[in-house]
């Protein structure tokens, strides 16, 4: 055989490879009920945002499949101290514009996670200082001893300097003052995917990253997502294959989708806590027609809300199974979590709730506005239509408000809510990121209550916290943890509902890993 019929045989083989990658390569048609908020990756802690900007974007360290951490964009890390930490980069990577991925994009970027109005400090929460060593190392130095450091920077994502400095977004878009910057609508990554265009309450379309320097177990090169608020419309744009998947399938249609033999579900508990949050700040509660005072900041008051909760009745009829009684919390999979915890605090019990709700000097009850999202839990508004009625019932007069995530989220940050159901998941799958982030004094500076919308404060429970934070002895540590979440508990500063169980349903060729986190992951999905 000759050289040129060599060379062209193989350039044919080539064509041939290129053409089956070509016709092997799919487009994943992703629906949910709600949108992304931003695509600045400091901007929002919200679980939808992360799931797409996770793609987009990346972090020192990641987890696996089991959750476990592994290298990303650092290579590995040395303890070179309690209270510093070497990180080697992993070089020859690029971002999507095609700048070089180096050491002063992780001291930007860490920096800029740890400053107001960034709204990720809880990842970057015990970083004192970043230092650039060279090119490819820097120095971590902490304010005190962290067990938890790799699982936090999980979530601490990494964009490019210049690219940030060019585009006047050095700062992380202020959410809650619904301000845009460049990076709230554009990105520039160093993930699997790119960022093509995202159309508020639309679409999002991310496109395969060909440079990325790992490589994907899937065939996914193209991200189409479609957010669609009607239950009935998301299932019948599943059953009729206008898209693939839809992560939040209503628990009314599984029945009929498990009959269907086009389609597939996958379901597994969910990292996340549904819960109520109470008002316990302001001395005159809004609306509630008890002038100079805040009945919520009586634990009689709160105590009697959560025996009028029905969380058995939640469970077989608003959920229709989908979820876990909750007395903690955090979900029986968070580092933290035990089953003495997760059983209720006291029972259902409408008498007993009354009973209480005189005691502490209200008879005849008071008026409540709970607000809800409409499209982001599993019947998150069906849930608070129930609450509502159970509220009314031992004379807390209820009034729901619904909203889609992106409105209500701004309300919970800026505290102008009475009541309101948010659900939480655990990015660490330890209980200090709730602690921290959800039952902390809220500060304004730090990661400390940024989601302590109910802005209760407790001296005692913040040491506990800070104890948490720089143990390193895992007995001490998992002990301390018991009794700060025993003590949340025992006060009646949050009213847990239930552990979220998330099914996920798709058309049957394809095939992906169900998370925990209740974020899909492309590069590890297939569809034929």
């Amino acid at each position: 055989m000759t050289y040129r019929t060599t060379f062209r045989l193989g350039l044919l083989a080539a064509a041939a490879a290129l053409a089956l990658g070509s016709a092997n390569a799919a487009t994943l048609r992703w629906a949910g009920a709600n949108d992304i908020l931003t695509a600045d990756p400091h901007a929002q802690n919200h679980q939808t945002t992360h799931a797409f900007l996770q793609q987009v974007y990346e972090s020192l360290v990641r987890y696996d499949e089991k959750f476990q951490v592994e290298p990303a964009l650092a290579t590995k890390w040395e303890q070179v101290s309690p209270t510093q930490v070497r990180f080697t980069l992993r070089q020859g990577v690029k971002f999507h514009d095609g700048s070089p991925f180096t050491a002063d994009d992780v001291v930007f970027s860490l920096t800029r996670a740890m400053t107001p109005p960034s709204n990720m400090m809880s990842a970057v929460q015990s970083i004192k200082e970043v230092k650039k060593v060279d090119d490819h190392t820097v120095d971590v130095m902490l304010k005190g001893p962290n067990p938890i450091l790799l699982r936090e920077l999980t979530e601490a994502r990494i964009l490019n300097k210049a690219w940030a400095e060019k585009h006047n977004s050095t700062k992380s878009q202020d959410y809650s003052a619904k301000e845009e910057n460049y990076a709230s609508r554009n990105a520039n990554g160093t993930g699997p995917f790119q960022l093509v265009s995202w159309q508020p309450d639309v679409k999002v379309t991310l496109k395969k990253n060909v440079d990325w320097w790992d490589k994907p177990r899937g065939n996914i090169d193209e991200v189409v997502f479609t957010p669609i608020k009607s239950a009935a419309t998301r299932t019948a744009a599943l059953i009729s294959g206008q898209v693939d998947f839809v992560v939040d399938p209503p628990p009314q249609d599984l029945a009929r989708m498990k009959g269907d033999s086009n389609l597939k579900l996958i379901e597994g508990a969910e990292n996340r806590t549904i819960y109520i949050g109470l008002d316990q700040f302001r001395d005159e509660l809004p609306g509630a027609g008890t002038p100079g005072k805040n009945p919520l900041k009586d634990k009689r008051v709160r105590q009697a809300m959560y025996q009028a909760i029905d969380s058995a009745g939640l469970h077989k009829n608003t959920m229709r199974g989908l979820s876990v009684t909750a007395g903690a919390m955090v979900a029986p999979m968070v580092h933290g979590w035990s089953k003495q915890l997760d059983e209720r605090a006291a029972k259902y019990d409408v008498e007993a709730a009354k009973k209480l709700l005189a005691d502490a000097g209200y008879p005849q009850g008071f008026s409540i506005k709970l607000e809800c999202p409409n499209d982001r839990y599993v019947n998150d508004e069906a849930i608070c239509q129930a609450v509502t009625a159970m509220w009314t019932r031992i004379g807390v007069k209820t009034t729901l408000a619904a909203a889609p995530m992106a409105q209500f989220v701004t309300r919970v940050m800026n505290n102008d809510v009475n009541a309101y159901l948010f659900g939480w998941g655990v990015a660490t799958f330890d209980a200090l990121y709730s602690l921290d982030s959800l039952m902390s004094t809220k500060e304004n500076k730090t990661a400390a209550g940024v989601y302590n919308g109910g802005r209760f404060s407790d001296a005692k429970l913040d040491g506990m916290i800070q104890q948490i934070k720089t143990e390193m002895d895992i007995p001490k540590r998992d002990a301390l943890l018991g009794d700060a979440l025993k003590l949340v508990k025992d006060e009646y500063y949050y009213i847990p509902l239930h552990h979220q169980i998330r099914p996920w349903a798709m058309r049957k060729g394809m095939d992906t890993v169900h998370r925990a986190d209740d974020r899909p992951m492309p590069i590890w999905t297939t569809i034929k």
